[in-house]
């Protein structure tokens, strides 16, 4: 006996120290090996063979004592036998299956030549390979090298997967960053301005948006609004929106939607707005309404520029079309755009949205459609205008069984309250 323990102490090493990892990498030289027997000989044998060509050989007497060594050392092979006490070398794998590792563990079964069922029993278990009990030393260094090559690769692919989570988790966090600052650039339209009463709801169907507008006085008698909804979504049609919404400001409005005569011309504005973005070399491209009021008398000139017609309704609930098209801004630099006018009365509203509430489809693909926000906007005045825009976001919202819009939506409403 004294020199089987002589030969146990030189051919395997027990006992070894937990090593902490976040994310299992490669084993550097020698790698450490889990040899599950409980025949002391035969696994001194196994260990000796191991440790004879060049690898680490870690003792278990079974298979529970296996399966403690797999979550305390992180070791990635276990070569096991198949019948031991307390826990077969199955129920080994199954455990080792179980486990919530962050690395692969490549489990090795020793059986016998004629163990071809039990085979088919420990494949489904999630043994990853065989050998037969009394294979050469040539056979057991060919399985090793296999389960090294396969644990490594799958070692590559966590350390993938990590830096494109955390290349992710940075990715997420700057375009949160980002709606943050768009949303910042958008008015708090909640307020009366120069006599009108303002209200507006801004729902991203990403993080970030194609969507931009404003509100603002742009003299003591002149209001100025404009809605754009840019092509696309996501990050390139935001950059876009935000761009404009920098560039179309009150002072931008008096340069270029009025003409030498001082009178209103958005079309002007938009056209200026067309040359510009047509001369750059991509497909971008967007519609807009703009407007101006003059809100002693309630004469609005206005220019649709492809965005959706907005809604006007009279204090008796009386509704109609305000616009019939227009071509986008950016797409043709030749595109013509027009001015036209409309009278704005005392109590009366208009209700602009972008095209994400006529297109939002509910659980059987049906468009809230044109028809749908028509009424809505009808529901004026017995609503207040200050509801109008939440409330038909909730309408949507109930229209899609809660499921989030698939495209940016903009809800304006203007009441005219007193000259």
């Amino acid at each position: 006996m004294t020199n089987l323990m002589a030969v146990k102490k030189a051919a395997c090493q027990q006992n070894p120290q937990p090593q902490s990892s976040h994310v299992h990498a490669p084993e550097t030289s020698p790698l450490r090996i889990i040899v599950a027997e409980d025949s002391e000989v035969q696994r001194l044998y196994l260990c000796s063979m191991i440790n004879g060509l060049g690898y680490d050989a870690i003792e278990a007497e079974d298979g529970q004592a296996a399966l403690d060594l797999v979550t305390s050392s992180q070791t990635s092979i276990v070569i096991s036998d198949l019948a031991m006490p307390r826990l077969n070398g199955i129920g080994l794998t199954r455990e080792i299956r179980a486990l919530d590792l962050e690395y692969y563990v490549h489990v090795i079964m020793l059986t016998g030549a004629d163990e071809t069922e039990i085979r088919d029993k420990a494949l489904l278990a999630g043994v990853d390979d065989f050998i037969t009990k009394g294979s050469s030393t040539q056979m057991l260094k060919a399985r090793i090298r296999t389960a090294t090559r396969l644990i490594n690769h799958a070692a590559e692919l966590a350390e993938r997967t990590r830096i494109i989570k955390e290349a992710n988790d940075r990715i997420q966090e700057d375009l949160g960053a980002a709606a943050t600052a768009q949303r910042q650039l958008l008015p708090n339209l909640q307020n009366d301005i120069l006599g009108f009463g303002v209200a507006s709801a801004f729902v991203p169907s990403a993080i970030v948006s194609g969507d931009m507008f404003g509100c603002f006085p742009l003299s003591e008698s002149q209001l100025g609004f404009y809605a754009v909804d840019v092509s696309g979504h996501g990050v390139h049609a935001s950059l876009l929106s935000v761009a404009i919404g920098h560039l179309v400001t009150p002072d931008y409005f008096r340069r270029h939607a009025f003409n030498e005569a001082g009178r209103p011309d958005p079309a002007a504005m938009v056209a200026t707005l067309n040359a510009r973005f047509s001369a750059s070399e991509n497909d971008d491209y967007f519609t807009m309404f703009c407007c101006i009021i003059d809100t002693t008398n309630g004469q609005m000139d206005f220019c649709q520029a492809g965005y959706p017609s907005a809604y006007y309704v009279d204090q008796a609930g009386r509704t109609m079309t305000i616009g019939d098209g227009g071509f986008p801004v950016g797409m043709i630099d030749t595109a013509y755009y027009e001015n036209n006018d409309h009278q704005f009365e005392v109590g009366a509203a208009l209700i602009i949205c972008s095209d994400a509430a006529a297109e939002a489809d509910n659980l059987n693909g049906a468009p809230f459609g044109t028809t749908r926000v028509r009424e809505f906007a009808q529901s004026f005045p017995a609503v207040a205008i200050k509801d109008i825009p939440s409330k038909l976001v909730h309408a949507l919202k109930t229209w899609r069984d809660g499921a989030p819009l698939e495209d940016d939506l903009t809800v304006v409403a203007l009441e005219r309250k007193f000259q």
